[in-house]
C-alpha cells in the first residue's frame, strides 16, 4: 500500500493522548466496566464535554457518529483540531439551544479522543494495542450510563444521535426508558444489514492488510498503518455521500496531474481523517456498529422497540444509500411513541444528518420544545 502525498509518513497515530493540549474536554473515571462478553475492562475513562447550565430536568445527551468526538461545539484550537461538528445546531440561541439545556457530549468508549481506547495505556502501563477487547454498542451504552450516574443526571431530557450515534441512543432508549423522556433517531437502523457489515468488513480488512498494522501494535514503530486507515475512510465516504451528487460534482472531469476529481476528493478526506484518528479505533468502534442488533437477547426487533416509551422522531436523508430509509421507516413504525417517518430531503447521501442543520434543526427544535 502506498499513502497520500498529503499524509505526514512519520504519523503513528491521530489519538489524543495524555501530554497533549486538553482543550474544553473533561474527564471521568468510571472504575471497571464488566463488558457483554464478560470480560472486565479496567480503569475505564470518558473524556466529555458540557454546555449550559443543569437544572434538574434540562439534560441532552448528544451522541456522535463513528469518527466523531465529544467537541460537538466550539472552535478548533489547541486540543481540537476542527470546529464542533454540529455548530450549526447546536449553540446559544440554535435548535439545541445551550441558554436553556445542559448539554453533554462523550467520546465513545473505544474511541481515540480522550476515553479509553486502543491508543490509552492500560494498568500495566502499556498501550492497549490489539490486545484491546471487542467491544458493543449495549458495551458503550453502559459506559455512558455510568457517566450520566457521575454527573448527576437520573433522566435526559433527550437523547439525540445520528448513524452510529443513533444506534447507541436506540439502546439507551431500550436498555433505560425511564431515563429517556425524548429520543431523536437520525439516518440509524435497529440492527445493522448485511450490506452495512460487508462495507464495514471490507474497511476493517483494508486497515489490517497494512504492512505496517502489526495486529494492532504499531504505537512504537516509525509508522502507524496510514494507507490501510486512508483506504478504509474512502471506502466509507463513497457510502456517505450520494452517487447524484458525486456525479454533479465531479463526473468524469480528471485533473491536471492526472487523477479524476472524485479520486482526488477521497484521497483529501482520506488524508484528513488519518490525521486525528486511530487505525485500532476505527477497527473496535466499526466492528460494535456490526454488532448492532437491538433485538438480540430481547425477542426480536419489535419486542425490543416496544420498550422504549419516550417521545421519539426518527428521521432519515432521501438520498442515504448506506442507512437507507425502510430501516428509519421500521423504527418510526415499532416505536409506540413515534410519529410519522421524518424525511430530510438533501442531495448529500449519509452525511446529510450532519450537512443540512436547517431541516434537521427544525426536527430537533420541535422535538424538544
Amino acid at each position: 500500500m502506498t499513502i497520500s502525498a498529503a499524509i505526514d509518513p512519520s504519523l503513528v497515530t491521530g489519538a489524543w493522548r495524555e501530554g497533549d493540549p486538553v482543550g474544553s474536554r473533561a474527564f471521568e473515571d468510571l472504575g471497571d466496566l464488566v463488558l457483554e462478553s464478560g470480560v472486565t475492562l479496567p480503569d475505564v475513562r470518558l473524556a466529555y464535554e458540557t454546555w449550559g447550565t443543569y437544572d434538574g430536568s434540562n439534560a441532552v445527551l448528544v451522541l456522535h457518529a463513528l469518527t466523531g468526538d465529544s467537541h460537538v461545539h466550539g472552535p478548533a484550537g489547541p486540543g481540537h483540531p476542527t470546529p464542533g461538528w454540529w455548530d450549526t445546531v447546536i449553540g446559544p440561541g440554535q435548535a439545541i439551544d445551550t441558554d436553556r439545556f445542559f448539554v453533554v457530549a462523550a467520546n465513545i468508549l473505544g474511541g481515540c479522543q480522550g476515553s479509553t481506547g486502543p491508543a490509552t495505556r492500560d494498568p500495566d502501563g502499556f498501550q492497549w494495542g490489539g490486545s484491546f477487547p471487542a467491544l458493543t454498542v449495549r458495551d458503550q451504552v453502559r459506559a455512558e450510563v455510568a457517566l450520566a450516574d457521575r454527573l448527576g443526571i437520573p433522566r435526559w431530557r433527550g437523547v439525540i444521535g445520528g448513524s452510529a450515534g443513533g444506534m447507541r441512543a436506540l439502546e439507551w432508549a431500550i436498555e433505560h426508558p425511564d431515563r429517556v423522556e425524548r429520543l431523536f433517531l437520525l439516518a440509524t437502523c435497529a440492527a445493522a444489514s448485511a450490506d452495512q457489515i460487508a462495507l464495514t468488513a471490507t474497511q476493517i480488512d483494508a486497515i489490517r492488510a497494512d504492512a505496517s498494522y502489526l495486529d494492532g501494535d504499531y504505537y512504537d514503530g516509525p509508522q502507524g498503518p496510514l494507507a490501510g486507515l486512508d483506504l478504509a475512510r474512502r471506502i466509507a465516504h463513497i457510502s456517505y455521500r450520494s452517487e447524484a451528487e458525486l456525479a454533479e460534482r465531479f463526473g468524469r472531469e480528471v485533473q491536471p496531474d492526472g487523477r479524476y476529481a472524485v479520486e482526488s476528493y477521497l484521497q483529501h478526506h482520506g488524508a484528513k481523517l488519518v490525521g486525528r484518528f486511530d487505525a485500532n479505533s476505527y477497527v473496535v468502534l466499526s466492528a460494535a456498529m456490526n454488532s448492532h442488533d437491538v433485538g438480540r437477547g430481547r425477542g426480536g426487533i419489535a419486542a425490543a422497540l416496544a420498550r422504549i416509551t419516550a417521545r421519539t422522531v426518527v428521521a432519515g436523508i432521501d438520498s442515504d444509500r448506506l442507512y437507507p430509509l425502510h430501516q428509519q421507516q421500521e423504527l418510526a413504525d415499532g416505536i409506540a411513541g413515534s410519529g410519522p417517518l421524518a424525511v430530510v430531503a438533501s442531495p448529500h447521501g449519509h452525511d446529510g444528518f450532519l450537512v443540512e442543520s436547517d431541516q434537521v434543526g427544525t426536527l430537533a427544535r420541535t422535538l424538544l420544545a
